[in-house]
């Protein structure tokens, strides 16, 4: 596994069609596996996430099983300043899964898509996915997914989760010849690791549903 990070420069216009659309950065982050295997493979799988700084960088964060070449986003939505070398790191992935223990404490932030089944009208049989939209829905869709994915979130000193919605959105764009309608949730917090095994499954192969769309990816650094 590889975790990589792009820095995207927002100026370009090649840049703001990614922005602009989940499926164009789809596409982008599909191209830069030539070998399928490297995107997905049994157990791991290509997770992406976007991320804006305090400043306004905005950067392309990328989990992926083989290591991606990027060349071609450099080329669209690359700092023109860089060369491609430098225009994005990618370090391995494996020897942080590798070293998970129970008890261990992260940071962490992961942009999901927060749904529940529903039905279309109260008289129809069939369901469909709704997003939830109200924070305390999107923190409870996160903490009612925690145990599986092997981490519990603590609790703060005024009793509540130690995690907060940094970010909303929802965002439409086309797909083919549909429009998709899309719920996401930026989560920044602090947890700790129950099920290493589990958690290495979260971190591999993300959490939730859209992950093709800048969905699911999980991403740790050492707590303060």
């Amino acid at each position: 596994m590889y975790l990589t990070r792009f820095t995207i420069d927002t100026a370009r216009r090649g840049a703001r069609k990614l922005l602009a659309s989940p499926q164009a950065m789809h596409a982008a982050v599909r191209a830069a596996f030539t070998n399928p295997e490297d995107h997905d493979r049994p157990g791991a799988r290509a997770l992406w996430r976007l991320d804006t700084t305090a400043d306004g960088t905005v950067q392309l964060y990328l989990v992926s099983p083989g290591r991606p070449d990027l060349t071609h986003i450099v080329d669209q939505a690359g700092a023109r300043a860089l060369g491609t070398a430098e225009a994005w790191t990618t370090r391995a992935y494996d020897g942080l899964l590798a070293a998970l223990q129970p008890g261990q404490r992260w940071a962490f932030r992961l942009t999901a898509n927060p749904v529940h089944n529903g039905r279309k009208t109260p008289a129809s049989t069939d369901t469909q996915r709704f997003g939830r939209l109200r924070p305390a829905e999107q923190i409870q869709w996160l903490l009612d997914r925690a145990t599986r994915c092997g981490f519990t979130i603590g609790a703060q000193h005024d009793g509540q989760p130690n995690v907060v919605v940094r970010r909303r959105q929802t965002l439409t764009f086309k797909r083919r010849t549909s429009t998709v309608t899309l719920t996401t949730a930026t989560f920044d917090g602090v947890l700790d690791v129950t099920d290493p095994e589990a958690f290495r499954q979260a971190l591999s192969q993300g959490i939730g549903h859209a992950k093709a769309y800048g969905c699911g990816l999980l991403t740790i650094a050492p707590a303060t």
